[in-house]
Formats: C-alpha cells, sequence, structure tokens
C-alpha cells in the first residue's frame, strides 16, 4: 500500500492511498489541474482513479470536486449528509446523480482489493468521517479535521502501519494571531481542529510496534509552519506515558502547496 499527499493544509486538500490495483483520492479540494499534475509526479494520472472517499463538504476538502468527477466519471463515496451539502453547493456544478456512492460510518466497504472504514469524527460539517483503508495485513489511515478525539477515535486509529494525522494550528499563535474572536472559538472547539498539542498526545496513545511512519497533515497557513508542528508533536510524545520514543518513528510533515513524498509499506 502507498500514501501521497498530494496537498494538505488548510487551502486546500488531496491525499492518494492505493495499491498496485486500486487508486484512491481522499478529498478534492485543489483544482483539476493542480490533482493531475500531482499524480503525474507519482506515476498516476487522475483517470487511474477508481474512488474519490470525501472526508466532508468544506471547500478545501470538495473544490475540485465538480470538475474532476464530470470528467472522469469517478465513482464518489460520502455520507449521506455530506451528500446533501455537495448537492446543494453551487461553486461545484452540477455532478451526475450515478457517482454519488451513499457510505455510512462504521459500515465497511469494499473497492476491489481495498477494504474502506470510514468512522465517525468531531467537527462543525453536516455528517464528516475520516477513513481507515486496509489491503491484508496493512492499514493506513487519513484522520483530519477534527476538534477533539476519544476512545472511539483511537480504536479507529490503533495497529496501523502509515497515519496521516492533523497538526492544523500552535495554540498560542492562533490566541495571539490576526483571526476574529469567532473563528478563533471555532478553530479551539471540540468541533475544530486538532492542535499541535493534542496531535501529539494522540500519537502518544497509538505508538506501537506496528507504525511504520506520522505523516502530519493539514498544518493552517497563518497558525502553525512546518519546523514547530514536527518538534511539538514529538515532545508531546515524549512527555506522554507511551514507552516509545518520538525516534522510534519516522515522522514528517506533509507539504501544504506541494507533493509530499510517497510512502510505502
Amino acid at each position: 500500500m502507498k500514501l501521497c499527499s498530494i496537498t494538505s493544509g488548510s487551502s486546500g486538500n488531496c491525499i492518494y492511498i492505493g495499491s498496485d490495483n486500486t487508486h484512491l483520492m481522499i478529498d478534492a479540494g485543489i483544482s483539476g489541474k493542480r490533482i493531475e499534475n500531482g499524480l503525474n509526479q507519482i506515476g498516476l494520472k487522475t483517470s487511474d482513479m477508481n474512488g474519490i472517499l470525501i472526508t466532508h463538504e468544506h471547500s478545501d476538502h470538495i473544490s475540485g470536486l465538480g470538475v474532476v468527477a464530470r470528467k472522469y466519471g469517478i465513482p464518489i463515496y460520502a455520507t449521506q449528509g455530506t451528500i446533501g451539502e455537495i448537492r446543494r453547493s453551487r461553486s461545484l456544478g452540477a455532478i451526475p446523480e450515478e457517482l454519488f456512492q451513499i457510505i455510512r460510518e462504521d459500515e465497511e466497504f469494499c473497492i476491489n482489493d481495498l477494504t474502506v472504514h470510514p468512522f465517525s469524527v468531531s467537527h462543525d460539517a453536516a455528517q464528516p468521517v475520516a477513513y481507515r483503508i486496509c489491503k491484508e495485513e496493512k492499514s493506513i489511515a487519513v484522520a483530519t479535521d477534527l476538534g477533539k478525539y476519544d476512545d472511539y477515535t483511537i480504536e479507529n486509529l490503533k495497529d496501523l502501519d502509515v497515519l496521516l494525522l492533523e497538526a492544523n494550528h500552535d495554540i498560542n499563535m492562533l490566541q495571539v494571531g490576526s483571526y476574529p474572536y469567532y473563528l478563533k472559538q471555532r478553530i479551539l472547539g471540540d468541533k475544530g481542529h486538532l492542535s499541535n498539542e493534542l496531535s501529539g498526545r494522540l500519537l502518544g496513545r497509538l505508538m506501537s510496534d506496528k507504525l511504520k511512519a506520522v505523516v502530519l497533515g493539514h498544518l493552517s497557513r497563518e497558525n502553525n509552519y512546518e519546523e514547530l508542528a514536527y518538534e511539538t508533536v514529538r515532545l508531546e510524545i515524549s512527555m506522554s506515558e507511551t514507552a516509545y520514543k518520538p525516534e522510534d518513528f519516522y515522522i514528517t510533515v506533509a507539504k501544504r502547496d506541494a507533493v509530499s513524498e510517497l510512502i510505502t509499506v
């Protein structure tokens, strides 16, 4: 299995996960041209995609969906609530009805040789989910846009080979920054985004011998930067009760506006 972040951040998200036989995109929050260029860099084309898994309807996750879906006829997998919001979005244009595939939280489904497990996350969207994708004994998950985590989240993220996890903001940068008060409260709230600190604490609960790589994603352009996210997460892991140390794992940060490395397990 493989994972590659085409882009990940508050200005647009598109993640590739696949096997030798099956190719999936998680979200399409950038232009069709940027998606195509990004996939080309890892030897793929948009027309190779077997499905687009949508986490939720915010524009940084779906802005390129209409163009890509219409041009290539790729099936769109999303919850009923998310599909309803996509249909109401005027900016996407009309998307053929037959492309929509309704999924439900905690109900697995298969796309060729990949098994997809959607699970609920706490975010201010209609019916948001994260995804865990498995092939035989290998598993990769993408979990962004969650304001908090709990035992249910941990259970869904256990025993992974690769995890792309949100590290959206530095709390201090956000609090002293230029965002209006209501937006700061939204981001910091239970239905907002995971801070660097919370991301590190969650990872401290997920460390295992199986975990090969952690990719920190969905960084805020205004309230975070790569080095800060990386160091804060490592510090939180060091201070956690886990027996593992941050240097026991490969930890990297997804690029906000560029293709990140291809991780293979």
